[in-house]
């Protein structure tokens, strides 16, 4: 028989499986040591200090023309040429239409003829009275005669005096012909054209000619607002100054700010009883017109002033679903989500009407990456978060070592 060999015990597979035996047993021994939790998050806040701040109210506005003309048809005919040009400024009394004058100009001629007329009866009239007057003492003619004279001289008298008025008027219906601006403004659009039938007792619209400098924003407020904002100044809360110069300053549709100031000339005393608002109105120059008239704004009306006033940036407020949140910080630097009532626009910063206090801590930067509940890294907006240039320098390890031996 074959002797047996005492290595052929091991085979190469077993050989295989030493390698993971021994991995399976240091992994039994002992494994990786846990991650360190991370640091909390850097956040840089702001903390909120009462001050003076303005009290601005924002309104929806629109712009209207201080003065708004409607150019009408004062007479009947074909309108034969327009004499301006669409959309350019007009002065006051310029022609911007011609209507057929013909018509006009032959009643005229024939009131002046009548005029005419009546102005010969009246002399002949005049000498027969003239001529009755000393016969009549001498009883030559008869006293019913003189008066009969008299009377006509009279009649023929009156006849001219229609006849003027009759001239007058031709003479009125001639200028209706050319249609001129009644003010001075921007010329709109022509209504009519020429070979169109214009009537004076329809009133026919001809254009419009709307004065745009100065201009005139028309805002609404609640009468609730307008309450509580009396309430406000009552309490001490709202200080309001003069009630002569309050400013307006606008913004566009766009977003960006008008730059000339505005001043309210007029405040509604009476409720729309519709709506339960009320009309106050601001003034503005536009000298290169920027504003157009039924162009959409909002006002912001600076009703006074905030004697201890909230200001937070605005990169701090959250605004979603129409509501504004801000992250605050506890005592322990844990995140706490408020709910705040803005106010308006100051500078860069919102007015906190209410859900803030003074000496609250408001995260401005880096609220994106936290939640509430979480713990975070404070620095203070504006504080000098680097270290000193000299313990930013680079450290030589040896020349660290010598120094401490």
């Amino acid at each position: 028989m074959p002797s047996r060999n005492p290595r052929s015990r091991f085979t190469p597979v077993s050989g295989a499986l030493l390698p993971i035996f021994f991995l399976a047993l240091l992994a039994a021994c002992g494994g990786e040591p846990e991650a360190a939790p991370p640091p909390p998050p850097p956040v840089k806040v702001v903390t909120v200090e009462g001050r003076a701040v303005a009290n601005i109210v924002e309104l929806p506005g629109r712009i209207e023309a201080v003065r708004s003309a409607q150019v009408r048809a004062r007479t009947d005919g074909i309108v034969e040429r327009r004499l301006y040009q669409e959309g350019t400024d007009v002065k006051a009394g310029q022609p911007l239409f011609l209507i057929d004058p013909r018509d006009k100009r032959a009643a005229l001629q024939q009131a002046q003829a009548a005029l005419q007329g009546a102005e010969a009866a009246r002399a002949n009239a005049q000498r027969i009275a003239d001529r009755y007057k000393p016969l009549v003492a001498e009883r030559a003619v008869s006293a019913q005669e003189y008066d009969s004279a008299l009377a006509a001289l009279r009649q023929a008298e009156a006849s001219v005096a229609d006849a003027k008025a009759a001239i007058a008027r031709a003479e009125l219906e001639l200028e209706y012909t050319t249609v001129r601006a009644p003010i001075a403004g921007r010329a709109g659009q022509a209504l009519v054209t020429e070979g169109a039938l214009v009537s004076a007792a329809a009133a026919t619209i001809m254009t419009n000619v709307e004065q745009m400098n100065p201009i005139y924003a028309v805002f609404t407020q609640s009468n609730a607002a307008a309450r509580s904002l009396q309430r406000q100044v009552d309490s001490g809360e709202v200080k309001l100054g003069s009630l002569d110069r309050v400013e307006v300053r606008l913004v566009l549709e766009d977003g960006s700010e008008y730059a000339p100031i505005g001043y309210l000339d007029f405040a509604s005393q009476s409720v729309d009883p519709s709506t339960g608002s009320q009309v106050i109105r601001a003034r503005f120059p536009n000298i290169d017109r920027v504003l157009l008239p039924g162009q959409f704004v909002r006002g912001r009306v600076a009703a006074g002033t905030l004697p201890q006033g909230l200001v937070v940036p605005q990169r701090a407020i959250q605004i979603s679903n129409e509501e504004a949140n801000v992250f605050t910080l506890s005592p322990d630097n844990v995140v706490v989500q408020k709910t705040v009532e803005l106010g308006g626009l100051v500078g860069s910063g919102w007015v906190i009407r209410s859900g803030l206090k003074a000496g609250d801590r408001v995260i401005t930067e880096g609220w994106q990456k936290v939640g509430p509940g979480q713990t975070v890294t404070p620095t203070e907006e504006g504080a000098d978060e680097a270290a000193p240039a000299a313990a930013k320098a680079p450290v030589d390890a040896k020349a660290a070592a010598a120094a401490g031996r």
